[in-house]
């Protein structure tokens, strides 16, 4: 009967066996299942790929925002850098000329009042070096590097260098009386600090007709 059955199936038409095929699957038991899957689960399996495709989405638009803000970063690191190396391109010329205003500055110090009212030739060159002094701090002045005015001032440890203290000067503790040597400022930034002389505070008279007698250890007066 069997062999009937198997030779009847060999006599059939191919078109019938091509519809017989598609129509089931056999597995390895020999049982058969419908050829066409449950919509159910394809609707459940195409929902979890598209999670999956949302998720690696997600995953990629972050690396590449993650990108584009390092990028962004390593620009304004280097604009900045840049930035800063001309704003201070200058530095080291303005380190080199300023004992030039300081020799300058020396030479007019120098020079007695009495002696340019007496002399007019002495007073033409003393004319002649301030003006080279006036001409070389507009220089400077015209690349941000200007002198600090301390005279007056309250000493500020970011600007100025105390080398003494003057006592007697009438000022509050603190205030620059001298100035030594000139301090400069390039753009925001200290380029050489003023060394100063400040005003030292003024002692305060004691009280008394001399000093407190000595006592002993119990509070009595020593013999």
């Amino acid at each position: 009967m069997v062999q009937e059955k198997k030779k009847d199936k060999t006599n059939m038409d191919p078109e019938e066996v091509g519809e017989e095929t598609l129509s089931v699957i056999v597995d390895n038991d020999g049982t058969e299942e419908a050829a066409e899957r449950d919509p159910e689960q394809i609707a459940a399996d195409l929902a979890r790929a598209l999670a999956d495709a949302n998720a690696k989405i997600a995953e990629l638009k972050d690396q590449n925002l993650r990108a584009l803000a390092e990028t962004e970063n390593v620009r304004r690191r280097v604009q900045r850098d840049r930035d800063e190396a001309l704003k201070f391109a200058t530095t080291g010329l303005a380190k080199d000329l300023l004992p030039v205003a300081d020799n300058l500055r020396r030479a007019l110090d120098a020079i007695p009042k009495d002696a340019l009212e007496k002399d007019e030739a002495l007073r033409n060159f003393a004319t002649g070096v301030e003006m080279t002094e006036r001409l070389l701090l507009a220089a400077l002045e015209r690349h941000q590097i200007k002198r600090i005015e301390a005279v007056g001032q309250k000493f500020d440890a970011n600007l100025h260098q105390a080398m003494f203290e003057v006592p007697g000067t009438g000022q509050p503790a603190g205030t620059v009386v001298q100035v030594l040597e000139a301090g400069y400022t390039i753009q925001d930034r200290l380029l050489r600090p003023a060394l100063v002389g400040i005003a030292k505070a003024d002692t305060a008279p004691s009280g008394g007709n001399g000093p407190a007698p000595a006592t002993n250890g119990s509070g009595e007066p020593v013999a």
